[in-house]
C-alpha cells in the first residue's frame, strides 16, 4: 500500500525550480516519486510509508523552497 500527500511549495518561479523540489523529496527515504506543478506550486509525492511534515519541509527549505502552511495531507492508496 502507498501513501498518497499532497503539499504546496512557495517560492518557484521556473522548471529548475521544479528538478530542485522534486529531487529534494526523492532524496527521502520511501519517496516513490514527486510531481511538480509550476503554476500550482501543487506538489504530489507517493512514498512507501507516511513521510514526515517535518522532514519534507526540511529538505524543501534545504532546496531554498517553503511549504505553505496550508498544506500537507496524507491519503492511504
Amino acid at each position: 500500500m502507498s501513501v498518497a500527500s499532497r503539499y504546496t511549495a512557495s517560492g518557484m518561479t521556473c522548471e529548475h525550480c521544479v528538478r530542485a523540489v522534486s529531487g529534494a523529496i526523492s532524496s527521502l527515504a520511501g519517496v516513490e516519486s514527486v510531481v511538480v506543478d509550476l503554476a500550482s506550486g501543487r506538489v504530489d509525492v507517493r512514498s512507501q510509508a507516511p513521510l514526515e511534515r517535518s522532514e519534507v519541509e526540511r529538505v524543501m527549505q534545504d532546496a531554498g523552497y517553503e511549504v505553505r502552511a496550508d498544506a500537507g495531507r496524507e491519503v492511504r492508496v
